[in-house]
């Protein structure tokens, strides 16, 4: 079992009210084989909401707030979700403050990445649950699961 970005499957919970979708991210959830999530709107946030990105050790939206809170109560709860669900891999919106799991913006909005971890992405994978993105499934898991 997998957890997976809600928005890859087209749930419109990104923060500008849109999704990712991406059908093979669709199919994995219609075989039973994913668990959608979205930490963000786990955590407590709206959609939409105002952007959001990680600086130091901090998530502050695009006005200042300082959302921390948010983003660790998301990740708190969808890493819940994964252990009740024995869930090794999960799925995650590359770039994303919370699923991120190789680059994230570097809080200035300009549209920069930098390496980094999303808040979720750290926090599964500090409890042993890998992280990747719905193009490295395709390439290194696609064929085994259907």
């Amino acid at each position: 079992m997998y957890l997976i970005s809600a928005c890859l499957i087209g749930e419109q919970v990104k923060y500008d009210g849109n999704d990712n979708f991406h059908e093979v991210a669709k199919q994995l959830v219609d075989h039973n084989l994913a668990i959608p999530v979205c930490p963000e709107v786990l955590g407590g946030m709206t959609v939409p909401r105002i952007p959001s990105e990680i600086v130091g050790d901090s998530v502050f939206s695009k006005t200042g707030e300082d959302v921390t809170h948010f983003f660790m109560n998301g990740a708190q709860k969808t890493l819940k979700i994964a252990k009740e669900n024995h869930v090794t891999i999960a799925i995650l919106q590359a770039r994303s403050p919370s699923c991120g799991s190789k680059q994230v913006y570097d809080g200035t909005f300009s549209g920069r990445l930098i390496e980094g971890q999303g808040i979720t992405t750290s926090l599964l994978e500090q409890h042993g649950i890998r992280v990747i993105t719905i193009e490295e499934y395709i390439k290194d898991y696609y064929e085994q699961d259907f």
